[in-house]
């Protein structure tokens, strides 16, 4: 792979090529099939219910189950889980969360195959403080790090088992932000600290990951982790655990997922995954698994693409929309600067009333936007856009390409003057539901800043269709037509019954508009997490929530019953609430 970039080829798609962890008795990475994972949400100390819920996940396919150890305590049950758990005949392997405790990661990694440290606050407890570190300050942090990390890295090489080395946007040190800032680069930064010393240590039993709710933040991180570990050296190819933090629930929390895990497996970056939804852990394997379908061992990928390819249309680290020229389609203006517009076809449109539709109303019929259809791997047909004016282009039906590839191609080779409307497919048979099509095939590549329409066709039914081009617009965070929510997916770390305070406030506040709120279990990433969030609703206590304006805590220990009503008049005192129509 050529180390300036995070993929082989952005145009045909090619796995990474990564070494073999074993997990337990799983193979992660090499010729191994991308893994599906999920996490509990029981307590860890309450064996019972934990075992319920691993076997349940079992039989659904899950792989590989983490829980949380957030204590000595709470890691030393893992072993009376772990033995129910192999009696019952279940040889699933098992991951142990670690936040703050190096000495709950020394407990854990006795009973489970493998242990998750976020190097953010594995030791470092956040305080938001601002302080300029000399180097030698910086030097003598990363001694500290040396020093709590290295018994772990030896237990684990003794024993066998596995690490992630999971890097959090919303858990970075004080050390990291006041270094690198919330970047991608900290991210990358953060988790490359705590693989020195492993591999000081001899020891690879390594995995990354690096989680963003920010969907352009995590897959920039990601790409630049992949790039920084080719310029380290070849064999620096450690496998990749990809997902997207916080994601939420429902048909959002999919499309969000799929935009940004299926962004990256179109790069031929993942090793294993997890889609992370505010429900019962079962329902994120199933997904899982579609996502991974297209890019498992063995999965044909066509592609047309010319053998002399062009630059690359976008940055991979860094957001830019593309600078189309303004243009105006049936009224309609289209350009850079422009909302990214949603289209449907003819018939569709005519089937939707625009005043119950009200801003979900799609803005364009296809067949009356007068798009330019072009086979991008047909030399006369890319040429006759060369010296015209600006206008409305897109992929021709039928090509043989990935769709993101197809679009890729596109955008490399016109002219930047002319507008792009995407397509959630290229007219073949589907083979992803119509949420994780339009994540996968239009959000992956609005995230790249490719794209000033999108047309919606694999959903038939035309309100649905309309709802989800704006909702992948929303995931993609090019255009919010709704209220924006960071939602964790609950762990035995939640504080609260969060499945049933996320709906409540859904239902109490998803008419405002633009305004984004945090609902997080637990401290563990809710402040940083929250960071772009204009109010967070977070567990601090048991059956307690605490209010932020953005990471700064407000009202504290305020009763679940009452938390919702106070948060609503925390929105308005703010001047953010509006009555719902």
């Amino acid at each position: 792979m050529n180390p300036l970039m995070h993929c082989a080829d952005l145009f045909r798609y090619s796995r990474r090529a990564t070494r073999e962890v074993q997990v337990g008795n799983l193979g992660v990475g090499g010729a191994n099939p991308i893994r599906i994972q999920s996490m509990l949400t029981s307590s860890t100390l309450d064996t019972a219910a934990c075992v319920k819920e691993a076997l349940a996940l079992a039989d659904a396919g899950c792989e590989i189950i983490r829980l949380t150890a957030q204590t000595k305590v709470f890691a030393a049950n893992l072993e009376h889980i772990a033995r129910e758990l192999r009696a019952a005949g279940c040889q699933v392997p098992l991951v142990a969360d670690i936040h703050f405790k190096p000495d709950a990661a020394m407990e854990a990694a006795k009973w489970v195959e493998k242990i998750r440290v976020n190097p953010g606050n594995f030791i470092d407890k956040k305080k938001f403080v601002e302080r300029d570190y000399t180097d030698y300050e910086y030097e003598e942090e990363l001694e500290r790090v040396r020093t709590a990390f290295t018994p772990l890295v030896l237990f684990c090489k003794e024993h066998g088992r596995a690490m992630r080395l999971g890097a959090n946007h919303g858990s970075l040190s004080d050390r990291i932000l006041n270094r690198y800032g919330d970047t991608p680069e900290g991210m990358v930064e953060s988790a490359l600290e705590f693989a020195r010393v492993a591999r000081e240590l001899d020891y690879h039993q390594l995995v990354f990951s690096m989680k963003s709710s920010n969907v352009k933040v995590m897959i920039q991180a990601y790409r630049l982790l992949v790039k920084r570990l080719a310029e380290e050296g070849a064999d620096w190819n450690y496998p990749i655990h990809l997902g997207v933090t916080e994601a939420g629930e429902g048909e959002d929390a999919r499309i969000k997922s799929a935009t940004g895990i299926g962004s990256l497996l179109a790069d031929g970056i993942g090793d294993t995954l997890r889609v992370s939804l505010t429900e019962d852990p079962v329902y994120e394997v199933a997904p899982g698994f579609e996502l991974a379908s297209g890019y498992q061992p063995g999965v044909e990928h066509p592609s047309a693409a010319p053998a002399e390819l062009p630059a690359a249309p976008f940055d991979p680290f860094c957001y830019g929309k593309r600078m189309a020229e303004l243009l105006t389609v049936n009224g309609v203006t289209l350009g850079w600067n422009e909302p990214v517009r949603v289209v449907l076809p003819q018939a569709a449109c005519a089937a939707l009333n625009p005043a119950e539709m009200r801003d979900f109303m799609p803005e364009l019929a296809y067949e009356n936007c007068g798009a330019v259809e072009v086979d991008p791997c047909n030399p006369a047909e890319v040429a006759a856009l060369q010296d015209c004016p600006a206008a409305l282009v897109t992929v021709k039906d039928g090509v043989q390409m990935p769709v993101p590839q197809a679009f890729r191609l596109l955008a490399a080779l016109i002219p930047a003057r002319h507008s792009i409307l995407l397509k959630d497919t290229l007219g073949a048979t589907p083979t992803l539901s119509a949420p994780m099509a339009a994540g996968v095939n239009v959000g992956a590549l609005l995230c790249d800043g490719i794209g000033n329409a999108v047309l919606i066709r694999g959903e038939v039914d035309p309100q649905k269709a309309a709802y989800l081009g704006f909702n992948v617009l929303q995931a993609a965070g090019v255009r919010l037509s709704k209220t924006e929510y960071v939602s964790c997916p609950s762990c035995g770390r939640t504080l609260y019954n969060i499945q049933e305070a996320a709906a409540r406030i859904r239902k109490a506040t998803g008419h405002l508009k633009g305004v984004k709120i945090a609902i997080m279990g637990c401290i563990v990433n809710g402040p940083g997490e929250m960071s772009d969030a204009d109010f967070g609703y977070v567990g601090g206590a048991p059956n307690k929530i605490n209010l932020y304006v953005g990471h700064t805590p407000v009202e504290l220990n305020i009763p679940q019953e009452e938390a919702v009503d106070r948060l609503i008049e925390l929105i308005r005192s703010h001047g953010r609430w509006v009555d719902p129509a």
